[in-house]
């Protein structure tokens, strides 16, 4: 059975997360969250508003770390999927978490990230020469860092790395995250 590893933490985005656990689940995935310590994570929810400039946050859904990001290893798992909102702020700084993510690249195993979770990509250094999407306003660290940001499509493939702009695009980013793990 495939498996595919969940990375996010506190400030995950609530949807993004739980759509993810529950869509690999029914395709017969198993479906495992990581997050820098096993505990109850306090996900939130981004919305836009009319007349806001920016999205906002509410205090979103509670969901449990299956495991710690530490104790997990690439060898594991099939693919590996960062999730957006404010958790790759912070686990962007982590060098367990950097290192994890390096370990699938380096596996040539899938990669996918939506919305701020591009955010780890960069840090990681995967993005460079790859065409790649995500939140709108993350588009300058990508280009800094040598990527090409995608702002047409709601999801890109570039070769085993799958991005996806919000949890607005999930119907076009699990299409293509699906195409990817069909083998």
């Amino acid at each position: 059975m495939k498996s595919t590893l969940i990375i996010t933490g506190d400030g995950g985005e609530s949807y993004e997360t739980l759509y993810a656990k529950h869509r690999f689940e029914e395709a017969g995935f198993i479906a495992r969250i990581a997050a820098p310590t096993k505990k109850l994570l306090n996900l939130v929810m981004h919305d836009f508003e009319p007349g806001w400039d920016t999205y906002v946050e509410r205090k979103g859904y509670y969901l449990e770390a299956d495991l710690a990001i530490a104790d997990v290893s690439a060898n594991d798992f099939d693919a590996v999927l960062i999730i957006g909102g404010r958790a790759p702020e912070y686990l962007r700084n982590d060098p367990v978490v950097i290192k994890l993510v390096r370990a699938f690249d380096q596996e040539k195993k899938y990669i996918f990230a939506i919305c701020h979770g591009i955010q780890v990509l960069v840090t990681a250094q995967l993005v460079k020469d790859k065409h790649v999407t995500c939140y709108e306003h993350v588009k300058f660290e990508v280009e800094s860092c040598g990527g090409t940001f995608v702002g047409k499509d709601q999801a890109v493939r570039d070769g085993r790395i799958v991005t996806g702009q919000t949890w607005q695009s999930h119907p076009e980013f699990y299409r293509l995250v699906f195409e990817c793990l069909k083998d």
